[in-house]
């Protein structure tokens, strides 16, 4: 599979990275060259991570001959656009004022972050969380969906006589699971709507639903095929979860820590005084 990523996509989500590492030339061989100008590997691996959730689930290798692509069109559309000196446009110095601050500020932000999460605090993080999880409990559980309350009454009744429930919802659920008997695996509580997970949790192992439940999906008779208890996953399926909420918390401390030792002053979107003192402003010295 070979994509090229548009120039559109591209530059909308390339971002320029302060702090390159570096690497040696068989860590980071050039693959590609452009009227005289190196790319290095690095280059279209950063040039991953800033693309659009969708495309960064793509192989590597699948999207490399894209990105290098759409490095190649970027390096030639900013030199022809130097040849036109657009870059001693004020428009120009102005965009690069804002990447200078931005830059700046991710550079702060990751030295912040970086300097104040340990693995320590990872482990601690991830107990409070084994704690919060231990024993809740999910359910295996099959459903028939229809669109009439009237139909589901009719296969509660084939039920009731003794029919088989997976093959009821073959024949009968227009949910997408009625291909595999209506099976719709283990779910805690959360991860369904609100009706639907109340009368599934209510139910014991191999019990159905006596009366059909309505959701804004249409009716459903609901199986419990079996209960078990849900023990936390283990630390290194959730550590990089952690991490992240982490960063993100030391990220916003940060921020409160610099507004809260800052005059600020917020204006009405006509320029005009905001009723009362500004966020974060300190009263004037008499």
């Amino acid at each position: 599979m070979l994509l090229r990523i548009s120039a559109a996509v591209f530059s909308a989500f390339i971002v320029v990275f302060a702090g390159a590492v570096s690497l040696s030339a068989a860590e980071n061989p050039v693959v590609g060259v452009v009227n005289g100008y190196e790319i290095r590997l690095s280059e279209v691996k950063d040039a991953q991570t800033r693309l659009p959730q969708q495309y960064r689930k793509i192989p590597f290798n699948d999207i490399f001959s894209g990105l290098v692509d759409s490095l190649v069109d970027s390096r030639l559309a900013a030199a022809d656009a130097r040849s036109q000196k657009l870059h001693e446009d004020q428009e120009f110095k102005d965009a690069m004022a804002r990447i200078g601050e931005q830059v700046l500020q991710r550079m702060v932000l990751s030295r912040i972050i970086k300097g104040s999460i340990t693995e320590a605090d990872l482990k601690a993080r991830y107990a409070e969380f084994a704690k919060e999880t231990a024993g809740s409990e999910q359910v295996h559980a099959r459903h028939i969906l229809v669109e009439a309350e009237d139909t589901a009454k009719g296969i509660i009744e084939k039920l009731d006589k003794g029919g088989d429930f997976a093959e009821l919802a073959k024949k009968n659920s227009t949910g997408p699971s009625a291909s595999s008997g209506g099976d719709l695996g283990l779910f805690g509580k959360g991860q369904m709507v609100p009706a639907f997970e109340a009368a599934a949790f209510k139910l014991k192992k191999g019990e159905y639903t006596k009366a059909a439940v309505k959701t804004q999906f249409g009716w459903h008779i609901i199986k419990v095929e079996d209960r078990k208890s849900a023990g936390p996953p283990s630390y290194e399926e959730v550590k990089d979860t952690i991490r992240n909420e982490l960063s993100e918390q030391a990220g916003t401390d940060y921020i409160k820590r610099l507004r809260s030792a800052a005059k600020i002053t917020k204006f009405n979107p006509d320029g005009s005084p905001l009723n009362g003192p500004g966020e974060g402003a300190k009263p004037a010295a008499k």
